[in-house]
C-alpha cells in the first residue's frame, strides 16, 4: 500500500504529525466527515491539510496509538496498560463505526478485550484505573472504569488476593505485588492490605469506589478503616481546600456506614481539625451525629476539644453538650441502661476536668449537669465535688447564678459524707434558697444535723444553725418527722471534728491544658 503524507496534524500543541489522509479517514468518521466538508468548500484538492486537536485524549501517546491501529490495518495489541487510553482515543475519533470497506472497528475490538479482565494481575487494575482517573471525566471512559471497579473490588473481597498473574512490563507505574516484599505477599490475608494501593484514588474516584463497596455489602469495617487512613494519608501535603473537599467527601461516606463499624477516635480525629477547614454546617452536624451515637465508646480525653478560636474558655462544653443529646437521640430507639450508664461516667469525669475554667460561665455548666437524665446517675457525689470545685473557682456569682448551678443536684442520691460537707458549705445558697428545689433533702440535713448535735462543736452548730435559718425547735419537730430516716444517721457515727469531703474518687481539679 503506497502512504503518502498529506495530512498534518497538531496534538494540543505538543506535537505535529504528517500522516496519510486517507489511511486515518478510512477507521476515522470524524475525519471522513471533516474532509467531506473540507472538499465541498474548496476547489483545490492537492493541497495537504491541517487539523488541530486541542483536547485529543492521552495527548501525543493517544494519537500514536491510534495511529498505529490504522497504519497497521485495524490491527493492535490491546492490553491492560493501553485499553483505557486507546478507547477514549477511539471515541473522540469516532471509530466506533464500520468503516465503508467493513473493517471491524477499535471500539468493538476493545469491548471484546475487556471480556477478559478477569484475568488481568491486581498491578493491571490498578494502571487502568490510574489512566480512567487521568482522563476523567471523558465519558467514553465510564464504561471500562465500571467494569474496572467491579473486578478490583471483587478481588478484594477474596481472602487471599487472586492477582498472582504475570504482570505488564510497564514502568511508569509500579504498584501492589510488583513492589511487595516477600513479607508483604505473605500478609495478603489481612484485610488492609491494599489500604497504600489505592492511596493515588483522587477524592472523587474514592467516593465512587466506597458507594460500589457499601452496594455490594463490602465489610463495613474495613471500609471505615480506610477512610481514616485515606484521610491522614492525602492531608500530608494537601491545600487547605483539598483539605476541606477530603473531610467533606470523608464525612459522607461514613454516614453510609454501620454506626457499630465506627471508630470513636478516627471521628474524634475529624472533629479536631474541622474548625479549622471551615466546613459547612450540614458537615459538620452529620459529625457530630456520628460522634454522638459512638460516644459510650469515647474516653474523657477525647471530649476536652479546644474550644473555638477566639473563646476564653478552655474546652468546648457546648459541643459536647450537643454530643450528648445527640447520644440520646439517636441511641433512642436501642439504648440500654450500660449504655446511658458509661456516658453518665465519661460525663461526670469531663465536668469534673472543666469546672476549674475561670471563663466557664454558669449556663454552660448548668447545661453539662442537666444534660442526662437524672435516672441515669444512682449517686450525685461525683456532680457535688464538681459543683463544689466550681464554686470555689467562681467566686463572683450571683445568688441566681448559683441556684442555677445548684439546683441541677439531687439531694436524695448524695451520701451521708456529702449531706455533712454540705451542710457546713458556705459556698452553697442558704437552706431557704435550697429548700424550695427539694425540701426532703433538707429534712434530710435537719433530721442529720439535729443527731449529730453532740459531735459538733459549739461554734460548728451554731454556723450551720444560722446557715439553715433553723431554731431547736424546729430541728427537734423535723426529726420526729423523718423518723423513718434514722437508719442513714445510725450509719454516719462519730463525725470528725470539721467535716470534710470524702477523698475517694476524687476528680482532677486541674484542666488537663494547664497540667
Amino acid at each position: 500500500m503506497q502512504v503518502c503524507c498529506d495530512l498534518e496534524v497538531d496534538v494540543n500543541g505538543q506535537q505535529v504529525f504528517m500522516v496519510d489522509k486517507r489511511i486515518l479517514a478510512s477507521f476515522s468518521s470524524r475525519l471522513r466527515n471533516l474532509f467531506s466538508k473540507s472538499n465541498r468548500s474548496t476547489t483545490t484538492t492537492t493541497r495537504n491539510l491541517k487539523v488541530i486537536f486541542h483536547d485529543f485524549p492521552g495527548g501525543v501517546e493517544g494519537f500514536e496509538l491510534i495511529a498505529r491501529f490504522c497504519y497497521n490495518n485495524g490491527q493492535i495489541d490491546i492490553t491492560a496498560s493501553n485499553i483505557v487510553l486507546l478507547s477514549s482515543a477511539a471515541h473522540f475519533m469516532e471509530m466506533g463505526l464500520h468503516d465503508e470497506d467493513g473493517k471491524i472497528n477499535l471500539t468493538y475490538r476493545i469491548e471484546k478485550s475487556l471480556e477478559e479482565i478477569g484475568s488481568w494481575s491486581w498491578s493491571e487494575l490498578l494502571l487502568a484505573l490510574k489512566q480512567c482517573q487521568d482522563l476523567l471525566p471523558n465519558a467514553d471512559t465510564k464504561f471500562i472504569l465500571e467494569k474496572v471497579l467491579v473486578c478490583l473490588i471483587e478481588r478484594l473481597a477474596l481472602p487471599v488476593v487472586a492477582s498472582l498473574y504475570t504482570p505488564f512490563s510497564d514502568d511508569s507505574f509500579k504498584l501492589s505485588c510488583d513492589t511487595r516484599s516477600t513479607d508483604s505477599v505473605k500478609n495478603y490475608s489481612r484485610k488492609t492490605w491494599w489500604f497504600e494501593d489505592l492511596l493515588f484514588l483522587n477524592v472523587d474516584l474514592v467516593d465512587k469506589v466506597i458507594n460500589m463497596m457499601v452496594f455490594q455489602n463490602f465489610d463495613h469495617d474495613t471500609i471505615c478503616k480506610f477512610l481514616f487512613y485515606y484521610r491522614r494519608s492525602r492531608f500530608i501535603g494537601a491545600s487547605q481546600a483539598e483539605k476541606c473537599r477530603i473531610t467533606e467527601v470523608v464525612i459522607n461516606l461514613l454516614s453510609l456506614l454501620d454506626r457499630s463499624s465506627l471508630s470513636c477516635k478516627g471521628l474524634f480525629d475529624i472533629l479536631r481539625v474541622v474548625s479549622s477547614l471551615k466546613l459547612g454546617n450540614c458537615y459538620n452536624n452529620k459529625l457530630e451525629s456520628l460522634i454522638g451515637s459512638q460516644l459510650d465508646q469515647a474516653t474523657v480525653d477525647y471530649l476536652l476539644v479546644p474550644s473555638p478560636p477566639g473563646k476564653d474558655y478552655s474546652y468546648d462544653a457546648s459541643l459536647v453538650s450537643r454530643l450528648v443529646k445527640t447520644f440520646l437521640f439517636e441511641s433512642s430507639n436501642w439504648l440500654s441502661m450500660s449504655r446511658l450508664n458509661k456516658v453518665a461516667r465519661l460525663m461526670d469525669s469531663y465536668i469534673a476536668e472543666v469546672s476549674p475554667d475561670p471563663h466557664l460561665s454558669p449556663s454552660k455548666f448548668a447545661a453539662l449537669l442537666m444534660v442526662l437524665p437524672d435516672s441515669t446517675r444512682k449517686c450525685h457525689d461525683r456532680l457535688y465535688r464538681a459543683i463544689d470545685m466550681y464554686l470555689e473557682v467562681h467566686t463572683g456569682l450571683s445568688g441566681e447564678e448559683k441556684m442555677r448551678v445548684c439546683r441541677t443536684l439531687n439531694y436524695e442520691k448524695l451520701s451521708t459524707d456529702a449531706l455533712k460537707h454540705l451542710a457546713l458549705n458556705s459556698k452553697f445558697p442558704s437552706r431557704l434558697a435550697v429548700q424550695s428545689f427539694n425540701i426532703n433533702q433538707q429534712f434530710k440535713i435537719n433530721s442529720l444535723l439535729s443527731n449529730t448535735y453532740d459531735s459538733l462543736d459549739a461554734k460548728q452548730y451554731l454556723y450551720a444553725k444560722k446557715k439553715l435559718d433553723l431554731s431547736t425547735e424546729t430541728v427537734r419537730f423535723e426529726a420526729l418527722q423523718l423518723q423513718g430516716m434514722q437508719w442513714r444517721v445510725v450509719q454516719v457515727g462519730n463525725i470528725i471534728t470539721k467535716p470534710r469531703l470524702s477523698s475517694s474518687g476524687n476528680a482532677r481539679y486541674l484542666p488537663k491544658l494547664c497540667s
